[in-house]
C-alpha cells in the first residue's frame, strides 16, 4: 500500500513545540532510539549527540537556516514534478520556512566535529522537518508518518551534494548581510578622516624610521584604499559562492533527482533568497573539493591583513601620551589599568589585531581541510563552514565597533604633528636634485651630530643660502609631487 494512499491530510495550524516529558522512540535503519520527547529530532541526531559529543563547538545555526532554503527549494521543485503531493510540500514548506526564520534553532544541537560529509546535520534537518510536518499534519511524531525525513524531505538528495550548498547560502548571507556593509562602512568613516586632514603635512615613516612628509589625509587614503580593495576581492570571491552542488547528489551524477532538478532547484533557491544562484556547471568540482570556499575565505584573510595594518598603524601613531608618537588621540573608552589612574589604552585597536590574528589562524584550517578532498568527495566541510562563518562574523563585528569606538572620535595631535615636520632631517631630501645626494646627506648627518635643525646645518654647510633653503624645503610643497591621490 503507498504511502500517500488515502485521504489527503489537512494542515493544521500547530504551534511550534512539543509538550511531553520524558523519552519516545525513533528510529532509522540501525534500529530504535530513546530521544527527548520535546525535541523534534531523531534517531540520526541522537546517535551523533552521542558519538560526537566533543567539546563546546556547535554546528552555526546559520548553515540550518540556510538548509531551511534548500529543503524548501526541493520540496516545491519535486511537488512541480510530481514526486511529493502537495499536501506533504505545504507542511515542509512550512516546516522549512520555520528554520529559516530561526524558530526551530533549539532543535539543532549538533556539534561542528562529526561526520566530514556534514551527513549529521543533514539529517537532524531532516529529521526536524519531518517531525514538525507531521506534526502540522496530525500525525505521531516517531512513526516517520504522514512526512518521512529520507524519502520526503530528503528527496533527490544527498548530504554530498546539500550541505556544500546550504554552506555556500549561509556564507554569501554572511557577506552581504554583515560582512560586506561593515567593510564598507569602516571605509567611508575613514575617508571622511582622509578628507578632513588632507591638508595636515605630517613626517612619513619607513622602516620604522624617519621619512619625507605626506598629509595625514593621505596615509588615511591609504588605509581605506586597503580596505576598498578588500571589498572587491570579496566580492569577487563571493561570487564564486554562487554556483551551488545541489543535483549532483551522492558522488555528482545526479542519481535518484529528477531531470532538470539541479537547475529548478538553483533557480527556485535564488528566487527564495533573491541572490542570483546557478546550478554549478561541474558536479565532481562541487562536491569533490571546497575551492570556493577556499578562495572565500582566502579573501577574508586578506580583510584581516589590511585592518592589522590599519590597527597597528593607529595604535603605535597614538602611543604616549607623553612617550610615544603621540600625533593622535583615541576616544578614552574606559580605564586601561586596574593598577595605574589615569592610564587609557587603544583597546580597540587591539581588539581588531587578535581577530585578524584568529582569521589567519582560521585561514590555515580552511586551506588544510580544502586539500583534504577524496575522490569525489571533500569530507572535512564542518571545520570549513564552521571557520568561516567565525571569520566572518568576528571581523564583521569587530569592523562596526572599530569605527564607532575608535575611528570616528579619532583627533589628531596637530601641535605634535608640526612639531616633528620642524625637526625632521629627511626634508633635506628635496635639496637633493640642487647640491646632490652626498652632499645632502652630509648636511643632516652634521645636524643630527651637532644637535642642530636641518635649516642651521644647511647654511652653515656653505652650499645653499636661506632663500634658496627656504624655497627648496617646503614641506607642504614636497606631499604634492604627482602620487597618486595626492
Amino acid at each position: 500500500m503507498s504511502r500517500d494512499s488515502g485521504p489527503d491530510p489537512k494542515m493544521r495550524d500547530v504551534p511550534i513545540g512539543i509538550h511531553a516529558e520524558g523519552t519516545r522512540q525513533e528510529f532509522d535503519s540501525m534500529g530504535t532510539v530513546e530521544v527527548p520527547a520535546d525535541r523534534y529530532w531523531g534517531a540520526q541526531t541522537q546517535r551523533s549527540l552521542v558519538h560526537f559529543s566533543i567539546g563546546t563547538d556547535r554546528m552555526p545555526k546559520e548553515v540550518y537556516h540556510a538548509y531551511g532554503y534548500v529543503k524548501k527549494a526541493a520540496a516545491l521543485v519535486n511537488a512541480a514534478a510530481g514526486r511529493l503531493p502537495g499536501w506533504k510540500r505545504d507542511a515542509i514548506v512550512r516546516a522549512a520556512e520555520e528554520a529559516i526564520a530561526g524558530e526551530l534553532d533549539d532543535h539543532f544541537p549538533l556539534f561542528v566535529w562529526q561526520t566530514g560529509s556534514g551527513t549529521q546535520s543533514n539529517m537532524n534537518v531532516n529529521e526536524v522537518i519531518a517531525n514538525r510536518a507531521s506534526q502540522l499534519l496530525g500525525g505521531t511524531l516517531g512513526t516517520q508518518e504522514p512526512v518521512g525525513p529520507n524519502d520526503d524531505v530528503n528527496m533527490g538528495q544527498s548530504s554530498n551534494d546539500s550541505f556544500p550548498t546550504a554552506m555556500h547560502i549561509a556564507s554569501v548571507r554572511e557577506i552581504e548581510e554583515h560582512l560586506l556593509p561593515q567593510c564598507r562602512e569602516l571605509a567611508a568613516s575613514i575617508e571622511a578622516k582622509a578628507e578632513e586632514w588632507e591638508e595636515i603635512v605630517k613626517i612619513g615613516r619607513t622602516h620604522l624610521e624617519d621619512a619625507v612628509p605626506l598629509t595625514v589625509g593621505q596615509e588615511w587614503s591609504g588605509y581605506a584604499a586597503q580596505l576598498r580593495a578588500c571589498v572587491e576581492e570579496i566580492e569577487h570571491c563571493r561570487d564564486g559562492l554562487l554556483a551551488l552542488a545541489l543535483g549532483g547528489t551522492a558522488v555528482g551524477t545526479g542519481l535518484n533527482a529528477p531531470k532538470d532538478f539541479s537547475r529548478d532547484v538553483a533557480a527556485r533557491i535564488a528566487e527564495l533568497t533573491g541572490t542570483p544562484y546557478v546550478t554549478a556547471g561541474n558536479k565532481f568540482m562541487a562536491q569533490g573539493s571546497l575551492d570556493p570556499m577556499v578562495r572565500a575565505h582566502s579573501a577574508l584573510r586578506g580583510l584581516a591583513v589590511a585592518l592589522m595594518k590599519i590597527a597597528n598603524d593607529m595604535r603605535w601613531l597614538a602611543s604616549g601620551p607623553r612617550t610615544g608618537f603621540a600625533e593622535l588621540v583615541l576616544p578614552q573608552n574606559e580605564p586601561g589599568s586596574s593598577i595605574m589612574p589615569g592610564k587609557v589604552n587603544p583597546t580597540q585597536c587591539e581588539a581588531i589585531v587578535m581577530i585578524a590574528i584568529q582569521v589567519l589562524g582560521d585561514d590555515s584550517a580552511v586551506a588544510f581541510a580544502g586539500s583534504q578532498g577524496n575522490f569525489e568527495l571533500n569530507a572535512m566541510r564542518p571545520v570549513i563552514i564552521n571557520n568561516f562563518l567565525h571569520s566572518a562574523r568576528i571581523l564583521a563585528d569587530g569592523m562596526e565597533k572599530f569605527r564607532e569606538f575608535s575611528v570616528a572620535g579619532t583627533q589628531l595631535n596637530r601641535d605634535r604633528i608640526a612639531s616633528y615636520v620642524d625637526e625632521s632631517l629627511m626634508l633635506v631630501t628635496a635639496l637633493s636634485p640642487t647640491i646632490g645626494y652626498q652632499n645632502a646627506a652630509h648636511i643632516a648627518e652634521s645636524a643630527l651630530a651637532h644637535d642642530q635643525t636641518l635649516k642651521e646645518a644647511a647654511l652653515d654647510s656653505g652650499l645653499v643660502d636661506e632663500k634658496t633653503f627656504d624655497s627648496l624645503v617646503s614641506p607642504l610643497a614636497m606631499v604634492r609631487h604627482g602620487a597618486s591621490g595626492a
